[in-house]
């Protein structure tokens, strides 16, 4: 993957503003400039060192349009690791766009979604990992999903999959030293100290891989179902926990006839909420389509939050739900709402559900004990970021579940006598699916995939 053109992009958000900032990147980033901008010391800009900020006209089709700074960054010591200037000019919508307009003229192309970061990456400016924290750290609505981008980006994920990469490296050398001279022992290494290492190895990606429940938890947030029959506070809950009035709430049953979503934080837990309409035996048409989307929805719940009317007995309704969700492959929190009413529901009746919580979503008992629970199901204890790799986004979190598996199963061959050249292909795999997680033997069509993700002029 190479790049040969130089680009040109607004890096500012769109709009009116004190300043916007235009960036131009590529080796012919100055010859660019110097064809639309002129310093007011009547020099070229070319002429200017790396780190200069400059002064001078800005200009459209030979006519001043503005006046500005061009800070001069040159390779590789810029963002990019190419030349690059950086055109400030004042925040005009129209005159952003005719800066910009001067730049295209000039020669440079349009940038495409996170051009320039993509350029950082091929150049060696950033690993993989590094370059999809900044798009972590950009959409970052809460302070964990800041700590946990800023740590990424930081290194602290990439030099812990270094770290596992080059001593798989080290295993893979070895056992094909072994299988090409098997009469001598060049390696250094007999059974017992490869499986020890391979096992070391093993335990390191195994903790990536467990970390990911909490980078999902809190980067990318956990798909969460409200789940109740009519009229037991679902939508009082969603409320509660969103802080504001997110859903209608009404003393009629049945009110809620549709799935709402609402994004909210618990603690460093992200909550993708789906409050969805009453569960229950019904001959309205309107209600079964609701009802039949609630159930759809628990396909691909990772916590479902069972909401009961603890001031009622248990119905055939609430039975078949507890019935169903006995046997749910997520988390289930059985929530017994009402508490500010007199309790009717027996404690036996919910016995099955290891995580249960009271709560009045009317009054907020209860909801911060419920909020704890929430929690723990995910993170466990603080989170040290700056020292702890975590690992986010589902697409590493299956390279790493593949790494896994390639390891277990050299491990295996090993342990059953098997020749080491079976071993050494599962090593060899295991090693490219880490390659691939930070970057080091990815293809194209996922370098794309991913930085399609950021926005024009990052």
């Amino acid at each position: 993957m190479t790049v040969d053109h130089t680009v040109a992009a607004i890096s500012t958000p769109y709009g009116r503003g004190g300043i916007a900032v235009i960036r131009i990147s590529g080796r012919d980033a100055l010859a660019v400039t110097e064809k639309m901008f002129l310093p007011a010391s009547g020099k070229s800009i070319i002429e200017y060192k790396a780190g200069s900020a400059v002064y001078g006209k800005i200009l459209f089709e030979g006519r001043q349009i503005d006046t500005g700074i061009a800070t001069v960054f040159r390779a590789p010591h810029s963002y990019t690791g190419e030349d690059t200037v950086e055109i400030s000019c004042h925040g005009g919508i129209l005159l952003t766009e005719k800066v910009l307009a001067a730049v295209l003229a000039a020669g440079a192309t349009r940038a495409g979604p996170g051009e320039f970061t993509k350029r950082a990456f091929l150049a060696g400016k950033l690993s993989l990992s590094e370059a999809e924290a900044v798009i972590s750290l950009i959409e970052a609505e809460g302070e964990e999903q800041l700590k946990l981008a800023s740590a990424e980006a930081k290194g602290v994920l990439g030099r812990e999959i270094e770290r596992i990469h080059d001593a798989l490296i080290r295993l893979v050398a070895a056992t094909y030293v072994q299988i090409d001279y098997p009469d001598e022992d060049l390696s250094g290494m007999n059974a017992e100290t490869f499986l020890r290492d391979l096992d070391t190895v093993l335990r390191d990606v195994e903790n990536l891989e467990t970390s990911y429940r909490t980078g999902h938890a809190v980067a990318e947030g956990i798909t969460t179902v409200i789940l109740g029959k009519p009229n037991t506070g679902k939508s009082s809950l969603l409320n509660a926990l969103a802080g504001y009035d997110r859903a209608i709430v009404s003393s009629v049953a049945g009110t809620t006839r549709d799935t709402v979503e609402q994004k909210i934080r618990v603690g460093a837990v992200t909550l993708t909420l789906h409050d969805t309409a009453g569960v229950h035996d019904t001959s309205d048409t309107v209600e079964q389509m609701g009802v039949k989307r609630s159930l759809a929805l628990l396909e691909k719940a990772e916590l479902i939050l069972l909401v009961l009317d603890g001031s009622e007995e248990l119905d055939a309704d609430d039975k078949a739900l507890i019935e169903r969700l006995k046997t749910a492959p997520c988390p289930v929190i059985c929530v017994c709402n009402k508490s500010d009413k007199e309790s009717r529901l027996p404690s036996e009746a919910i016995a099955c559900f290891s995580q249960r919580a009271v709560i009045s979503a009317a009054t907020g008992e209860g909801l911060d004990a419920l909020r704890t629970m929430i929690e723990g199901l995910f993170v466990a204890g603080k989170i040290d970021y700056d020292q702890t790799p975590i690992l986010t986004g589902a697409h590493r979190h299956a390279m790493i579940v593949k790494a896994k598996e390639l390891l277990t199963r050299a491990r295996d061959a090993v342990r059953m006598g098997m020749t080491p050249d079976v071993a050494a292909l599962d090593l060899e795999g295991a090693s490219a699916e880490l390659g691939r997680l930070d970057g080091r033997e990815v293809g194209e069509e996922v370098v794309d995939s991913i930085f399609s993700r950021f926005c024009v002029g990052k």
